[in-house]
């Protein structure tokens, strides 16, 4: 938790900001002063609760909807993001932009098919890439983008080989970004989880699996949505001005040994 509000009077958009480690940003970037616009595609309910919860805490947000994945997607988004934007008290444009929202796809190579591998990456990857697109003319000199990458992109991982590829290109777009929108003094970094605990892992039903993911990190635990939270409000506050361009290892030291 934070008392501060250092970033009061700033508007930030996160996808997928209703539920894991989106509804942890956008809980923690509310509770240090910025207007949230919490972006869901499918789950109505879990984007008004957690826009009522950052409520109950003194924050402000508000839903924003907009399927991903599919023809026209980013300005749908960004349509949606300036009809909420202005029915609250803020002038147009937005500060800070998380691209969180994501699918996994948990399919060896030999199993992915040719609609599994469009999906995964219409989601994964062209959606953040046009979704940037549109914030280049709304996105106020001296804002932040940050990326959620995945530690994957970095050690082998080889039962979600597309899934890693979708985000190997998302770094790729984060270095490119940060060179051209430097001269704005907007920074543009990846912010990279590894085993993480979210309602959305089934996976992590099992107690063989918990722990054979705990036993990854150096820490023996799973990572919480608040640890790659914390990372992210780092990037996107005023401490974070001087570091761009970089992929942030938030993975808990996951394979340091290796």
């Amino acid at each position: 938790m934070t008392t501060t509000q250092r970033l009061g009077g700033r508007t930030a958009l996160v996808t997928g900001g209703s539920r894991g480690i989106g509804r942890a940003i956008s809980r923690r970037l509310a509770r240090e002063g910025a207007l949230v616009a919490v972006h869901y595609g499918h789950n109505q309910d879990a984007a008004e609760r957690t826009v009522k919860e950052i409520g109950a805490d003194g924050g402000r947000a508000f839903a924003v909807h907009a399927e991903l994945g599919v023809p026209g997607d980013a300005a749908t988004l960004w349509a949606a993001f300036d009809e909420g934007l202005s029915g609250q008290d803020a002038e147009p444009g937005v500060d800070i932009l998380v691209n969180n929202a994501g699918i996994t796809l948990p399919r060896p190579l030999a199993h992915v098919t040719e609609e599994d591998y469009d999906r995964v990456f219409a989601v994964n990857t062209k959606a953040p890439f046009f979704i940037v697109q549109g914030a280049l003319d709304r996105l106020r000199d001296g804002g932040r983008i940050v990326n959620i990458s995945t530690g994957v992109t970095r050690f082998a991982f080889p039962p979600i080989v597309a899934y890693a590829m979708t985000k190997g290109a998302l770094d790729v777009l984060t270095t490119n970004l940060a060179q051209e929108l430097g001269p704005r003094g907007i920074t543009v970094n990846a912010v990279a989880p590894g085993f993480t605990e979210t309602e959305i892992n089934p996976t992590l039903a099992d107690p063989q699996i918990r722990k054979r993911y705990s036993d990854h990190s150096v820490f023996g635990r799973l990572g919480q949505p608040a640890d790659i939270a914390d990372v992210v409000s780092f990037l996107v506050s005023d401490d974070g001005r001087w570091v761009t361009g970089q992929w942030i290892d938030a993975t808990g030291g996951v394979h340091l040994g290796v």
